[in-house]
């Protein structure tokens, strides 16, 4: 487990941290309150790794798509709105964690129970205006 702060000026930086520390781990849970900067992370995430498109939440449409420079995907998922974990079933969830692309989960929590064995959490926690506390954590029964 590896913890540390950041301001959001210095939020490249953090990302690189997290890219470092996922290592070759695909499916990556964003878990914290609404507010924490989640999606933020995940906008900086993206520019480190190349995606070309512009990021936003998915919260209506549940997945986005996104391509890298190298041809890779990027899939973003937003479960908030989720009532019924079924509907991971129906938009094929599993095809996705098992597609050997990245899979970025925000709100997870709502559909726990078909999060694979092995994925990477990243719990954001805002301390204050601008800073945040992020602990990263491979994980197998993080719920």
């Amino acid at each position: 487990m590896l913890t540390f702060s950041y301001q959001l000026e210095d939020i490249d930086l953090a990302a690189d941290r997290v890219i470092e520390a996922a290592g070759d781990e695909k499916i990556w849970v964003f878990k914290g309150q609404m507010g924490a900067g989640k999606t933020t992370l995940i906008k900086a995430l993206s520019r480190k790794l190349g995606v070309m498109e512009s990021v936003s939440s998915p919260t209506f449409g549940i997945v986005n798509e996104y391509h890298t420079e190298t041809g890779d995907k990027v899939f973003h998922f937003d479960f908030y709105r989720m009532e019924d974990p079924m509907e991971a079933l129906d938009i094929g969830i599993e095809e996705y964690f098992y597609s050997g692309k990245f899979c970025w989960l925000e709100w997870a929590e709502n559909i726990a129970q078909f999060l694979p064995d092995h994925f990477f959490l990243i719990k954001i926690e805002a301390n204050s205006v601008s800073g945040r506390t992020i602990t990263l954590q491979h994980s197998q029964d993080a719920y």
